[in-house]
């Protein structure tokens, strides 16, 4: 059996994931075909290794993982982190002080590093899903410790407003990305899944050429940019099927398997 890549790279939510954070049979099949005949499948999400951790473990994936919009990769097998990236804090400060100054206060959310780094979450942000935080009571206690990102929302303003008048504010302070409804982060400048895979490929031995990614949000569109051939879900966002080089079945139903088995033959 051949295929044509050697590294398969899927973001989570809203691509690999279905509801309730599920990966159905069709897919995990799919994914074990392509292991089997020589590729290796590799988790890239927005997600910190701890919100991320107990679906690995349920997938029995022990290999690498690109955790934290890039900023994290993490050893499933050995369950340690190789690499973490943490926000320089008084550039974050400088660049939430800029965004509010244009656009008014915002909702603030913040991911620690680490591997049980917590979420702290402010007063008036809206958390999506289920995952464990904690609130944040006071926002100095934002700047306590090291953090990997931190999360923004606005009262009035949509995610692709936010993002713009974010990246147009203090794109020179930290990148900005949109990783999912209500999920606007402020990361270290120059920080994508790109540099997150492109680190955890070179420790793989295999090529940007020999990789095949799937996505739904904007914050793959680096990760598409890196890879040889980007995969977009049918339920993805326009800016991100606009860069792929095609758009799959949703994430219910079975995008990832379907072209993974077309590839597989």
């Amino acid at each position: 059996m051949t295929f044509p890549y050697r590294l398969v790279a899927t973001d989570l939510d809203g691509t690999l994931l279905g509801r309730g954070e599920s990966v159905s049979q069709r897919t995990r099949d799919a994914l074990a075909s392509a292991t089997a005949a020589g590729a290796a499948h590799i988790v890239v999400t927005g997600r910190g290794v701890r919100w991320t951790r107990h679906i690995l473990d349920d997938l029995g994936y022990a290999g690498l993982a690109v955790c934290g919009q890039g900023a994290q990769v993490y050893d499933a097998g050995e369950h340690r982190l190789l690499t973490s990236v943490t926000l320089d804090r008084q550039l974050a400060g400088i660049a939430l002080a800029k965004i509010e100054a244009e656009v008014g206060p915002l909702y603030l959310a913040a991911s620690q590093d680490g591997l049980d780094g917590d979420v702290l979450v402010g007063q008036g942000y809206a958390v999506t899903g289920t995952l464990p935080s904690k609130p944040l009571t006071d926002v100095s206690e934002l700047w306590a410790a090291p953090l990997t990102k931190i999360y923004i929302q606005h009262p009035s303003l949509t995610d692709d407003e936010l993002a713009e008048a974010s990246r147009q504010a203090a794109g020179g302070f930290v990148s900005v990305a949109m990783a999912g409804e209500g999920i606007v982060e402020l990361l270290p400048l120059g920080l994508s899944k790109a540099t997150g895979l492109s680190l955890a490929a070179r420790r793989l031995k295999v090529k940007a050429a020999e990789t095949i990614a799937f996505g739904d949000m904007p914050n793959d569109v680096p990760m598409f940019a890196w890879a040889s051939y980007g995969v977009a879900m049918a339920n993805a966002h326009e800016e991100l099927k606009a860069v792929a080089d095609e758009v799959t079945a949703s994430n219910e139903e079975d995008g990832i398997a379907v072209v993974l088995e077309r590839l597989l033959g």
